[in-house]
């Protein structure tokens, strides 16, 4: 493997990683000490067998989200339970789980569906006193009543049922309705490069673009309505912003040289690239509307890799200037720059924690590469991983996990691992390459 430092971080290439069609993820680690939860199938009010199930994908949600473990439901006390009325506390005594989710789906005709759920509080109701019995009202920690759910947005309202539990009982938001913008490339084909978005657990797989030469490095907007990528179509690096909807884009960067690293400054207005216009590749930024630029660095040695700070004054990125690459930070104002990184051989290819308190990034300790997080305040640093070549960490909107490339039986996949390092799971390998994985902002 090549110095990650070099030409690969330059234009934002990572590893090659599987071609999935959904995130079945296989769960490597963490599940026994992950928090238990009851999800009860929902009660399907229709004729015939349920042709929608809701429940399954809040029993994905949850168990993707390396918090909670869900229980099989054939071990559960009440199977036919709808909602709170239903629920017998004195069945569910022996069952260990925090919380209850039950609910039911109607068909209502013209593809659409009445769904309601109710989130139950199973510890309080398992303290309560016989003598002081609390009231069922007082067991309900959320919940929805009848909602029109359109069969086009199902999945999606499944998504929403597991941000509400989520965020109750963790009180952090949850990620489930995020989405994952990727590079797809199947050679042989006489246009191998797609750039793709998908769900987060990758159904509703949408290309927004397909191209006989290279696609790479895609970067969120702040609001989620817009994708910056590096393209080769034109035989040359070029920069790119397109818009998902309208699927217009415009050109914003085009020199001579690498184009490469673009993201988008926190206001959206803004994007961090790398260039080597200059000479040596340096980081700059450029003003989207104006087309505007200012460097931000001026060294002999690489710098590449930025991402901006949630504040926006300020950037890391990835230098060589030491001899090795490192993760440093930047001020715009001053041009201030001061290495943040040290132990190990090499720390590269950074991204920063929504709540700006912490950086993920790879490092290189004992020629392994694997996904670290440093606090920012204490220095102190934990690896994540026990894998041998991990590249490409993105971090989930709400913090709470990292997704990464890594190898498996000697295949290039994909993996997360939850910011503790507890949690681990891996994709299966599916058809072609993945490039470049990217977790979006909450939409």
């Amino acid at each position: 493997m090549k110095i990650l430092g070099k030409w690969l971080t330059l234009i934002g290439m990572f590893c090659a990683l599987p071609a999935f069609a959904a995130l079945d993820i296989v769960i490597t680690d963490g599940v026994d000490e992950s928090r238990p939860i009851a999800v009860v199938p929902f009660v399907w009010k229709g004729a015939g067998p349920a042709n929608k199930q809701i429940s399954d994908i809040v029993t994905s949600d949850l168990t993707r989200s390396g918090t909670f473990k869900v229980l099989d439901d054939l071990s559960l006390p009440q199977r036919q339970i709808s909602r709170l009325e239903d629920f017998d506390p004195k069945l569910w005594q022996n069952v260990a789980a925090e919380a209850v989710v039950v609910g039911s789906i109607e068909p209502v005709g013209n593809n659409q569906f009445k769904v309601r759920f109710d989130l139950i509080d199973l510890v309080k109701a398992q303290l309560q006193d016989e003598s002081k019995p609390i009231s069922k009202g007082d067991l309900l920690l959320d919940g929805r009543g009848e909602t029109i759910v359109p069969e086009v947005a199902f999945r999606r309202y499944g998504h929403r049922i597991s941000d509400i539990v989520y965020e109750k009982l963790t009180g952090i938001r949850g990620a489930f309705l995020t989405q994952i913008a990727y590079v797809v490339v199947n050679h042989g084909q006489n246009k191998p490069y797609k750039l793709m978005v998908a769900d987060y657990d990758g159904f509703n797989e949408n290309m927004l673009l397909s191209s006989s030469e290279p696609l790479m490095s895609p970067a969120w907007s702040p609001d989620g309505k817009k994708l910056a990528y590096v393209s080769f179509e034109n035989r040359k690096a070029e920069i790119f912003v397109q818009d998902l909807q309208a699927r217009s884009r415009v050109k914003v960067s085009s020199f001579s040289g690498i184009n490469g690293s673009p993201v988008f400054s926190p206001d959206g207005k803004k994007l961090a690239v790398t260039l080597s216009k200059d000479g040596q590749p340096e980081v700059y930024v450029i003003d989207i509307a104006t087309k505007a630029i200012k460097r931000v660095t001026n060294h002999y040695a690489i710098d590449t890799e930025a991402k901006w700070f949630p504040d926006g004054k300020s950037l890391l990125l990835t230098s060589e200037r030491g001899g090795k690459p490192q993760l440093y930070r930047v001020h715009l104002d001053t041009g201030r720059i001061r290495r943040l990184t040290y132990e190990g051989e090499w720390n590269l290819g950074g991204a920063i924690t929504p709540d700006g308190r912490s950086i993920v990034f790879v490092n290189r300790t004992q020629g392994k590469f694997n996904i670290a997080k440093m606090d920012l305040e204490t220095r102190f640093m934990q690896v994540l991983t026990s894998t041998r070549l991990d590249e490409s960490p993105s971090v989930a909107p709400n913090g709470t996990m990292v997704i990464y490339g890594t190898t498996h039986n000697g295949r290039q996949v994909l993996a997360a691992v939850s910011v503790d390092g507890r949690f681990k799971a891996r994709l299966p390998v599916g058809k072609g390459e993945v490039k470049s994985p990217t977790w979006s902002p909450f939409l």
